[in-house]
Formats: structure tokens, sequence, C-alpha cells
């Protein structure tokens, strides 16, 4: 029987193509050449050794996704907007999956022909683990990466489906993109959620300089933008009496003027867009709306925040006394000083106002929005991709445009590392009184400071502005009547790390949680609201 390894002489010359009667050491090396061959140039191993014809085609799919990456790269450099935007298009996005999914088979197709080409029966016994363990690998690095990335981006794409909407793309306004960001308390038993939080994100279009300005929910005579088809029924603003704070519209336009907003996907949402909107007297584009009860999943993906606390902060039991609102024991203690909260306790902390105020909290919520921003990296975005993303879904509702998506995450890395100026409507920046008979134009006046300070390169050491300072009247009940004032003269210390917690009491004993447990039980509630006075103050680490 002919020996058809041999060419025609009878003479072996290509010991890559007719190994049959090489040395087992030239064997061997030749197993790991062509699945280095096929790792790195696939389709070059059967062009060596194999198919010519299937090492032609493969060869010509491996040249046209190098310049494929080339391109990518070049794009990643001179237009990483576009790029981005590319890759989040719902069409491009399926096209890439599936491109993907079909070049993670043909390379898996390859290696097992490159199986063959190796002809393992011809190599020493010795060298076929070492030779089987390389190749497993080699496969796993290139067509399992490939797979993944397929499944990672498949993910993403549901994702942005399920959050964003598919409407128009915004456009600057003034030079800016506003987003009202709203914590939701929705329940099973509730029609419509009742923001629990409100904050708008301020971001310069060019700079990517980052504003929050956070308005307490308890804002009464809200004013609604100019168009807002709520001004129909309140043209002199939201003054139905001490109910109609500004978290309660988005319940009652979800529940009694749904008709107002035939073509909006939340007209709850869209209708607190617009009493923000002319409370703050700015152009609120679009809104992002977190389900607070869900949120703790997407702190937990994240894998927690670290943040440096200013006083201790309960999670409070249950309400034993409505009137007067106090709680039964805590369910536990939040300490001062530097932490990492799992999303259970960030959760807690940012939603916790016991033996405080709404103020005190809501600096707490600008905080626990900063650590998300701050710490919300790359590696970590990538490390946990597709939890974070399975938790988004789940919690997070927007009528941001998905097709501008590439526009964002571009802004959003412009303004990584960036200082963030704070604004709250009420305490430190007002007295605590100001919320119930707001001044609108006072309010128009420092939004309006706040927003242009960001336009011009300033200094850190540079003394800040007078008018962005805390003001207290004197006759709030909020952080004033809880601890020392802060003279108007310093930065707010939540604005900064700039600030000592409070770990110990007056006399130096260290406050513990079994101290505080122990006065709650005597219903010393005042001395606690004198332990954790300072826990509105904190800095993301």
């Amino acid at each position: 029987m002919p020996n058809t390894e041999l060419p025609s002489d009878g003479l072996l010359t290509d010991p890559v193509r007719y190994p049959a009667s090489a040395a087992e050491p030239v064997r061997t090396k030749r197993a790991f050449l062509l699945i280095l061959l096929t790792l790195f140039v696939p389709g070059s191993a059967q062009i060596a050794a194999g198919d010519r014809k299937l090492g032609r085609i493969a060869l010509r799919v491996t040249l046209t996704v190098w310049a494929l990456v080339i391109l990518a790269l070049v794009l990643l450099l001179a237009n990483r907007t576009l790029l981005i935007n590319i890759i989040t298009n719902p069409v491009a996005s399926l096209v890439i999956v599936l491109v993907l999914a079909a070049l993670s088979v043909g390379w898996a197709v390859l290696f097992i022909n490159t199986l063959r080409l190796i002809r393992p029966v011809l190599l020493p016994k010795r060298s076929r683990p070492a030779v089987a363990v390389a190749l497993a690998l080699a496969l796993v690095l290139s067509s399992g990466s490939l797979g993944y990335a397929a499944y990672l981006l498949n993910v993403s794409r549901n994702a942005i489906g399920s959050i964003f909407a598919g409407g128009p793309a915004i456009e600057p306004v003034d030079g800016r993109y506003n987003f009202l960001m709203m914590g939701g308390d929705a329940g099973a038993d509730r029609t419509g959620r009742r923001p629990d939080s409100l904050s708008v994100l301020s971001v310069d279009a060019e700079t990517g300089k980052t504003a929050i300005i956070s308005i307490p929910r308890n804002l009464q005579n809200a004013r609604f933008s100019e168009g807002s088809p709520m001004r129909q029924i309140y043209p002199d603003g939201y003054n139905c009496g001490n109910e109609c704070l500004i978290n309660a519209i988005n319940t009652e336009v979800t529940n009694e003027h749904k008709d107002l907003y035939p073509d909006a996907a939340d007209p709850g949402a869209q209708a607190t867009l617009e009493a923000v909107s002319g409370t703050l007297g700015i152009t609120v584009q679009a809104y992002v709306l977190v389900d607070m009860d869900g949120f703790a999943k997407l702190i937990d993906a994240m894998g927690g925040i670290r943040i440096k606390a200013g006083g201790w902060v309960p999670m409070s039991g249950n309400m034993i006394d409505e009137a007067n609102g106090i709680h039964g024991m805590p369910l536990g203690w939040i300490p001062a000083g530097e932490q990492k909260l799992d999303g259970f306790r960030a959760l807690w902390y940012g939603r916790s106002r016991e033996f405080v105020d709404d103020y005190a909290r809501i600096q707490r919520q600008q905080c626990v929005q900063q650590a998300m921003l701050k710490q919300l990296d790359p590696a970590t975005l990538l490390a946990k991709f597709e939890d974070i993303a399975n938790a988004g879904t789940k919690v997070v509702d927007s009528n941001i445009s998905s097709s501008q998506l590439g526009s964002f995450v571009d802004l959003a890395m412009k303004a990584k590392g960036k200082e963030i100026s704070r604004l709250t409507i009420g305490p430190p920046d007002f007295d605590a009184s100001f919320s119930t008979v707001p001044d609108f134009d006072v309010i128009h006046d420092r939004v309006s400071k706040l927003l242009s300070s960001q336009g011009a390169e300033q200094s850190p050491a540079a003394a800040p502005d007078d008018a962005l300072q805390p003001q207290y009247a004197g006759g709030g009940s909020g952080l004033t009547a809880a601890g020392p004032a802060v003279p108007a003269t310093k930065p707010s210390p939540s604005s900064s790390s700039d600030f000592t917690p409070v770990t110990t009491t007056p006399n130096g004993e260290p406050i513990t949680e079994e101290m505080l447990n122990q006065l709650k039980r005597e219903g010393n509630e005042q001395a606690i609201r004198e332990l954790v006075a300072t826990n509105g103050q904190c800095a993301p680490l």
C-alpha cells in the first residue's frame, strides 16, 4: 500500500507538511508551532500543513478582522463617541454579536482541524499531555474569549433596550446636559413611584465638569416650566396646600392626569422633570429613575462603595410613634469613619433620616451618587459587567435615547476625576424653612452662579464665591438645630473630605452601637441626636 504521506520522489522534504518520517522532537515542535499559528494567525496552520483552500479562506477572514480592529482603534483615538454609538446601536450591536459568535465557532473549527494536522498518534507519549493542554488553553483564549465577548455584548444590548428609550437625541442647553436623578419608593401598594430623592446632575458638554443640585422632597409650590401641561392646572405653582410637595407630583399625574401626557412613557416622571426645571430655572432634558428597593442590587453588583462617614447612621426599625417620628430599636448602625458599604447598608445610608432631618439625608445621598460615579471605573465595569447590567435592568428606567449613549459615555469619561460641585435647596445652603416658602428668584440666581462658575478654570486654592457658600438664617430646625452652624465664610463640610468623623462623645468616650442602643432603650432620643448630628457629612473615597 503506497505511503500517501510521502511526496512522489519518496523523500521527506517538508517535516511541517509530512511529519511521519520526522524525528520525535521535530514532531513535538511542529505540534506547538501549528497551535501558535492557529492562535495568532488563524488559517496559516492550514496553509502550511493542511487544506490550503480552507487556510486561504480563514486567512482572508483573519486579515479582514485585523483591518476592522485597526479601524476601531483609529476611531477610539479620533472619534470615541462614534465608536461607542456603533457598539450601542441596536442593529449594529446585533450584527457584531452574530459576527463574534460566527468567528468564535470558526476559530474553534480551525483548532479542531489543527488537532487533526498535529496527528497526536505520531507524538511521543510524554509530549501528548503538554500539547493537549496548550491546544485547550489556546482554544479558550481565542474562541472562548470571542464567544464570551459576544455574550457580554448581547447582555449589554438587552440592558440598553430595557433601560433606555428609542426617541430622538437631546441637545445641550447653554452648553450643559441636565439629568434628573430620581430615587423612587414604588411598592406593591402604590400606583406610581413617589420620588424619595430628587437631584439634577448638570454636566458641561465640553469639559465634563459636573454639579449636583439636590431638591428636598418636601419642597412646596414647585413651579412648572414653560410649556408644561401641568401649568393648565397649577399656573401659579404646585400650591394646593401642605400636601402638595414636589415628590407628590409623580403619583398625582400618574393617577389623575395621564391624559395630559399622551406621548410620554412615564407621565409622572415627565411632570416631575418639568417641575424641577421650573423650580431651578434650567432646562432638564432627561431623567433617570432608580427604584430604591432594587438599588442595593446595583451597589452589590459594583462590589460595594467606599465612603468617609461623618457620624453614625441608624438603620431604622419600624415606626412606633408616627406623630413624633419615633421608630423602634434600630436594625443596626453604620459607624462614623471610613466604610465600605454593601448594597443593603448603602441603601440605608442614603435613606435614613432618624434623629436628623431630610437635609442630612440629602447630603448623604449626594455622597453615595458621587461614590458610585467615582468608583465605577473601567476595571470594575469589565469585571462585574454582567451583574451590573442585569441589576440595571431591574432598577433603572430612563427616557435617555439609546442612540446618544456614546456621547454620554464619552462625557462620563471626561468627568472622571474632576471635582463635583454641589448645591442643596435647603441646609446647608439655605435655611431649613426655605423649602416651605421658597423664593424662586433666589434659587434661579444661585443655580445660575453655580453653573457659570464651572465655565472658567479655577485654581484649587482659589477662594470660593461667597454666593455659593452655605447660608444659615438661624431660624431653621435642620442641621443648625442638630449641631453647630457652619460659618458662611467656609465651604460646606459635606462638599469635601476635610472633616473629622465624630467617633467619641464630648467627654472622649468612644461612641459604640451598644451605647446608642442603650440610649434608645432609655428613650433618650435627644442624646442620640446630639451624638449623630454630623451624619450628613460624607465624602467618597
